[in-house]
């Protein structure tokens, strides 16, 4: 195999490239890329066997055909030191040489035709839901995934499509984020996309979503564009009965300001991750929870809540402080009960349901 291709081209795929590489292990196979020129293009492929990618680049010139693999993290070493211009990629024996004007890397390969095999997409199935809202919905539930959690099923975010609508959930059992869409008729559909796999789809595709097919079979989902092909495993498992968690009835609904409830909040936060809110008809005292008897942050702010008696609840500010990043309203909805239960927090399609703190 002989080639050459643009450097600029070629460093934003090995860039794009890295977080799919196994890096516990530098001699396996999986800690490479694959390169194979086909036809005037040049087909990149990485996976650590969770997670999965794909590319095409362009070749400026191609001498003769082939594949290779090469360490993913080394080639990239070199060719973001090179200069701007033309690189050859040439292999020889069990080796791949990187070359630009005097200068010369030769890096081992593995035998490229015992990398790991692609899925092919025409055994997959196609989901048919808006690309945009699929990524945007990704994006708002992510903070509430604890990637760390012993049980898998709460790993990764549920997507689950029936009854003309399909919802992104995630929880960390503290929280409940959920976002709704209505839909027309589709086949019914659950599964659970790990949050290694939602972090690295959101980073390719938010804002690059031209083109962009779903799929999926009971172990992988692929998404595919113009750009990358990318493969995730599901998580195999029972996601909790969410809908049991979400408030039938509130008998308060309190509309407040996005702007003064996070700056109110980010001011206890100097002293205390978990706050006591004491609302009442025409204000709200923020005040810190902490165990150093020493310390206290409080705050106030004049709000009407229309609200009849006093209610006092706990709770962790992360929690409302991730909702909050992510709403684009000026103005979000309360709906609480009685004290020391969960509380709900909704801007349009989009709620957090969250465990109170009991002090």
């Amino acid at each position: 195999m002989k080639l050459s291709l643009a450097k600029n081209n070629f460093e934003i795929i090995l860039n794009n490239f890295q977080a799919f590489l196994d890096k516990k292990d530098s001699s396996q196979i999986t800690s490479h890329i694959y390169l194979e020129i086909i036809d005037s293009k040049l087909l990149l492929k990485a996976t650590d066997y969770e997670i999965g990618i794909e590319s095409k680049i362009d070749i400026i010139k191609k001498e003769s055909d082939g594949s290779a693999t090469v360490n993913g993290r080394k080639i990239l070493d070199i060719v973001k030191r090179l200069k701007d211009g033309e690189i050859i990629l040439e292999t020889e024996n069990d080796f791949i040489h990187i070359k630009q004007g005097k200068s010369k890397f030769k890096l081992p390969m593995y035998n490229a035709s015992e990398f790991p095999k692609s899925s092919e997409i025409e055994n997959y199935k196609k989901i048919n839901i808006d690309a945009s809202k699929f990524i945007y919905s990704l994006r708002k539930i992510n903070p509430a995934i604890e990637s760390s959690n012993q049980k898998p099923e709460l790993s990764g975010a549920l997507l689950d499509i029936k009854d003309y609508c399909y919802n992104f959930v995630a929880t960390d059992t503290r929280r409940l984020a959920i976002i709704k869409h209505d839909t027309q008729s589709i086949e019914n559909l659950s599964i659970i996309i790990p949050k290694k796999g939602i972090i690295e789809i959101l980073k390719l595709f938010y804002d690059n979503y031209d083109d962009f097919e779903i799929f999926y079979n009971q172990t992988q989902l692929i998404i595919k564009n113009n750009h990358y092909t990318f493969f995730t495993k599901l998580i195999n498992g029972k996601f909790p009965d969410y809908q049991k968690i979400i408030p039938k009835e509130s008998k308060n609904k309190i509309k407040l300001p996005k702007d003064v409830i996070t700056d109110s909040i980010k001011l206890i936060n100097s002293l205390s991750n978990n706050i006591k809110f004491i609302i009442k008809q025409n204000d709200i005292l923020f005040e810190s929870i902490s165990n150093e008897n020493s310390e206290k942050a409080t705050t106030q702010i004049e709000i009407n809540t229309n609200i009849n008696e006093e209610i006092t609840l706990g709770a962790n500010s992360k929690s409302i402080l991730d909702f909050l990043s992510q709403i684009e309203s000026t103005d979000f909805t309360l709906y609480l009960n009685e004290p020391n239960t969960p509380f709900m927090l909704e801007d349009n399609n989009f709620s957090t349901i969250i465990m109170p703190i009991i002090f």
